[in-house]
């Protein structure tokens, strides 16, 4: 059943990405967690515990709404483990950029025994450009996006690019 259902969201987020994108994903990651589309986490009964993947200074700038940063370059399991819940069905949805750096730490957080954790397919960029709200430190919507650097910021399509 998780084969098929796997196999549904690889098939199902081709449809939904560019096939650009598509490319660049498959170069960069190894699929080892299923993705989420943007619309699919953007429907309101779509309840999972959000982990932002991104450094701090990319998640002040903005992110998803009640989303919880755990960092990359000084990610810490133990840390982001005691965030979490205990029930490790609970549904737990990781983004970054993209979707490149968020695998990584998905699949670490996998490994400790969830069974239910999405990677969020192309990212906070793609969650803009398909026109949902970000917000800042303060809670309040913003157009501003933190691009990461000018060669992968070329993927944010909507949006006040931050650098």
């Amino acid at each position: 059943m998780k084969k098929i259902l796997l196999l549904f969201l690889v098939i199902s987020s081709a449809t939904f990405g560019q096939k650009k994108l598509d490319k660049l994903l498959n170069k960069w990651n190894q699929r080892n967690i299923p993705y989420m589309s943007v619309e699919t986490l953007a429907m309101p009964k779509t309840n999972a515990i959000l982990l932002d993947a991104r450094e701090e200074k990319e998640f002040k700038v903005s992110h998803l709404q009640d989303a919880i940063s755990v960092g990359y370059n000084d990610f810490k399991i133990e840390e982001t483990l005691r965030k979490l819940p205990k029930d490790k069905a609970t549904k737990i949805v990781v983004y970054c950029s993209l979707g490149i750096r968020s695998e990584t730490i998905a699949y670490k957080i996998m490994q400790e025994g969830y069974t239910n954790v999405y990677n969020l397919y192309g990212g906070i960029f793609e969650w803009k450009n398909a026109d949902f709200q970000v917000i800042d430190t303060l809670g309040k919507s913003t157009e501003k996006v933190h691009a990461f650097n000018k060669n992968w910021g070329k993927w944010l399509k909507k949006g006040e690019k931050v650098y």
